[in-house]
């Protein structure tokens, strides 16, 4: 179900020349250890300003938009949220600018699913996305990451942390550095 629904949507965002990643769950099951996920979430490489882009992939995929008042939503989350009612699976677009997203986009990786390219963010920023969120899952997931693949980008993923930790006045670089220590 998942996997022909990220197909769908990787076609349809390549047709319509929109940058993508997938994170979250989908991209952990890629780098991890297997594990229930209830969803699909993809950052885009637009920002709101091109909402109708994303509006029209929705409509061919035929997928159902989960709030009202959309350009609102949108405006104050950066997401839009909608549902393949069908299969009852949510996807999550989420929006973006910045540097790092861009970046991050430019990093990802092609996965083959069938004859279907779809663009998995790296396994740095997939940790990079977890650590921020921070939540218990989250640490879980980065140190089955990280066991499975002892061979990361380290320098990245610091470097990173780092600025988020400026910018956000957080202490990101320091879960991210316990993490690390636990697994070892």
């Amino acid at each position: 179900m998942f996997q022909n629904l990220l197909k769908k949507i990787a076609r349809k965002l390549e047709k319509s020349s929109i940058p993508y990643m997938v994170i979250g769950g989908q991209a952990v099951l890629l780098y991890g250890e297997p594990r229930l996920t209830k969803d699909i979430d993809i950052t885009l490489g637009i920002g709101i300003s091109e909402l109708d882009r994303i509006m029209k992939v929705v409509a061919g995929l035929k997928l159902n938009i989960l709030v009202d008042k959309v350009d609102d939503f949108v405006k104050k989350t950066m997401v839009l949220p909608v549902i393949d009612k069908k299969y009852g699976i949510r996807v999550d677009f989420i929006f973006s600018f910045s540097p790092y997203e861009k970046e991050a986009i430019k990093r990802a990786q092609d996965v083959k699913l069938g004859k279907t390219t779809v663009r998995f963010a790296s396994l740095e920023d997939v940790v990079i996305h977890k650590v921020i969120s921070g939540r218990a899952r989250d640490i879980e997931d980065i140190k089955a990451i990280l066991l499975k693949n002892p061979n990361y980008g380290i320098q990245y993923i610091v470097r990173w942390l780092k600025a988020f930790d400026g910018s956000l006045n957080e202490n990101f670089l320091e879960v991210f550095k316990k993490i690390e220590k636990d697994i070892k």
